[in-house]
């Protein structure tokens, strides 16, 4: 189908190379977080990327995800954040995924889906300290749970567990950081010694140093998302999406004039041009329901007649989407690369 909408999504392939290469810590791994098709950035082309630029390692959420990253040719290992739901167990140890564990129900499925294919099956233990999503809860019951894990004849790889606010709370971060250390130490304590040990998102991997372990596991931070508090920017993070579009309409309209771009705005929290009752709002619109209003409440870089509003230089490589479902496309090209006008997005 011809396609003629102008606006594209635009994936600084580069960008994620750069912030993985900077996530890194000299003394630990990194495991670069895919989830939701890459933040819905295009996992397998973004998953290449982090792995080139050093990722050891990728974090899924879903079973599926994991597959479909496999179907692509990935090898690297990869671990699902979530426990393998029914059903899935051994399709996904056969597609060798490592599964997180952390009830009895997931723990017997996978021992017995780890008996029927004649395999060892590691998984990683998920403790919770205080996420309170999933995860041994209280973590004083990590060791008796692990313990079961290795009756049932599985192998422990790995233990970790997710911080709350380490962006924003360094004593409650710390807080969960002892708990996960003395859940570790009770594991020692029973001769039960995981080879990898993880904890430090986003902000942990940016803030915190004491919380690298043997692995960090940045998600937002590798798309130079800001985990929050401007961290990810003062961090030196590069924002790897822009969208890009043409401008259909420019009006300058009198001083306090409504205008139904910025009345939504403001309705739905985003800042006001504070020059507006002297100058009148300037509202630049594209086709059907894309527009670019001045005075938002983050700046996102949008591209305006090639020249990228607040202005960054493009990659040489980028990845363009047509919309939120279809197919990801990766184009290269020596200079700036803009996305090809007949893919569009919503």
């Amino acid at each position: 189908m011809t396609r003629y909408r102008p606006t594209v999504v635009e994936v600084d392939l580069d960008a994620i190379r750069h912030n993985v290469r900077l996530l890194t810590p000299p003394d630990a791994e990194l495991m670069a977080i895919v989830k939701a098709d890459g933040y819905g950035l295009g996992a397998v082309p973004v998953s290449r990327a982090a792995l080139e630029a050093g990722a050891s390692r990728l974090g899924v959420a879903l079973v599926e995800e994991g597959l479909s990253l496999r179907e692509a040719g990935i090898g690297a290992p990869i671990l699902v954040l979530t426990e393998f739901p029914p059903g899935s167990e051994k399709e996904a140890i056969e597609a060798g995924l490592t599964p997180s564990v952390y009830s009895d129900d997931g723990l017997e499925r996978l021992a017995e889906a780890g008996r029927a294919l004649g395999r060892p099956v590691g998984v990683h233990l998920k403790v919770d300290t205080g996420m309170h999503r999933v995860g041994v809860w209280p973590p004083e019951e990590a060791p008796a749970f692990a313990r079961r894990i290795l009756d049932a004849g599985l192998e422990i790889e790995g233990a970790w567990t997710h911080f709350a606010d380490s962006e924003r709370d360094d004593e409650g971060t710390r807080t969960q950081l002892a708990l996960f250390r003395n859940a570790v130490d009770a594991l020692a304590a029973e001769g039960i010694r995981p080879a990898i040990l993880h904890a430090a998102n986003s902000g942990a991997t940016i803030r915190l140093p004491e919380t690298h372990l043997d692995l960090v596991r940045p998600g937002a931070a590798v798309y130079g998302i800001d985990p929050g508090e401007g961290i990810g920017e003062a961090a030196g993070m590069r924002p790897a999406l822009a969208w890009r579009s043409a401008v259909a309409t420019v009006k300058r309209l009198p001083a306090g004039v409504q205008d139904g771009t910025a009345d939504h705005a403001a309705r739905d929290g985003a800042g006001r041009d504070p020059r507006r009752d002297e100058r009148g709002p300037l509202a630049a619109h594209g086709p059907s329901a894309e527009t670019y209003s001045r005075g938002t409440r983050a700046p996102m870089p949008v591209a305006i007649a090639r020249a990228i509003v607040p202005a960054r230089a493009a990659s040489s490589s980028a990845v363009t989407r047509s919309s939120p479902w279809a197919p990801i496309s990766t184009t290269s090209s020596p200079g700036a690369t803009s996305a090809s006008p007949q893919s569009t997005t919503t």
